[in-house]
């Protein structure tokens, strides 16, 4: 039986250390259904009515989303912060991904994978006996308990089960074979994604977890004129969401890079992408056009912030 409305209720938002990290607060006295819910589609528990969905693959809104449907079809009332519902809202765009011959959910499938990986190492399920660089990306090799060794190969959302055998010692021969000098005994050093995500359940401790998800968030951004010696990249954030506010026809998507946005115009033809983290000479916008969807790129053009350089007297 589900949990009846009055006695569980879930809060979902972001956690304001992490870009991504979507906290549920549970509160209520049958929380059972609740917390079984939320740890199916990934949600770790931090204390008794804290859990935490944090993923290699940045997608805690979609996955969020997902469970927040769930818990109403369970008959457990949800609340979504304004914050988390614009992120669930906004669809991604994966501009630099390397797989380019698959769709948006065939991506999915494959993070879903690499963050099962990614999960097994994490908890000791999987156990990583060496691992070595192979030029381009971090192979590996592990054994899981009463079943298969395994060779893999890429990071954080790329990595893919590259090779199963029967043994760890014909796994671990053949790794060697393969990679030679540079083989490295036990797992590859954490990538900053893999870090990121471990500091984000860190950092949710018992004492903080309360009052983490309803900290006021930062006052969003408001234009204003200001000398062009003036200007910083607080200005370009305000007119990066001002013109989507006003410009109907285009629309905003999320990259897998949180520091970049691309917003697209209606025909497919017309392309902005802003960089929040450029600075001084690096390029902060970059517009293109293109003939049709599908062709090549007409033209494209690029703009950088203005260095501070206050008046002289």
């Amino acid at each position: 039986m589900p949990d009846a409305a009055p006695d569980a209720h879930v809060h979902l938002g972001l956690h304001p250390q992490h870009p991504s990290a979507v906290v549920a607060t549970l509160t209520g006295t049958k929380l059972h259904t609740a917390r079984t819910t939320l740890a199916s589609e990934g949600f770790r528990p931090v204390n008794d009515d804290t859990m935490l969905l944090v993923r290699i693959d940045h997608e805690e809104p979609y996955y969020a989303n997902i469970t927040a449907n769930l818990l109403r079809d369970a008959g457990i009332p949800v609340n979504i912060t304004d914050q988390l519902q614009e992120e669930i809202d906004t669809e991604w765009t994966w501009a630099n991904h390397p797989m380019t011959w698959l769709d948006s959910d065939e991506i999915r499938l494959v993070s879903a994978e690499a963050q099962k990986i990614h999960d097994d190492i994490a908890s000791g399920f999987l156990t990583i006996h060496q691992h070595a660089h192979d030029g381009h990306t971090t192979v590996a090799v592990g054994t899981y308990p009463h079943a298969d060794s395994v060779h893999l190969h890429g990071e954080n959302h790329l990595r893919v089960v590259s090779g199963s055998y029967d043994t760890p010692g014909e796994a671990i021969a053949d790794f060697e074979r393969l990679y030679g000098d540079a083989v490295r005994a036990g797992p590859a050093p954490a990538t900053d994604t893999e870090q990121q995500a471990a500091q984000a359940l860190a950092a949710l401790s018992a004492a903080n977890a309360a009052r983490i998800v309803d900290a006021p968030m930062e006052p969003q951004a408001t234009t204003e004129r200001v000398p062009v010696y003036a200007a910083d990249p607080g200005d370009h954030e305000a007119l990066l969401d001002k013109f989507l506010e006003e410009q109907g026809e285009w629309e905003k998507y999320r990259t897998w890079e949180d520091s970049t946005t691309v917003a697209n115009h209606e025909s497919l033809t017309l392309r902005a992408i802003f960089d929040h983290d450029a600075e001084g000479r690096e390029t902060k916008w970059t517009f293109a056009a293109y003939e049709t969807p599908v062709s090549d790129r007409l033209w494209h053009g690029t703009a950088r912030p203005p260095p501070p350089h206050p008046p002289q007297s």
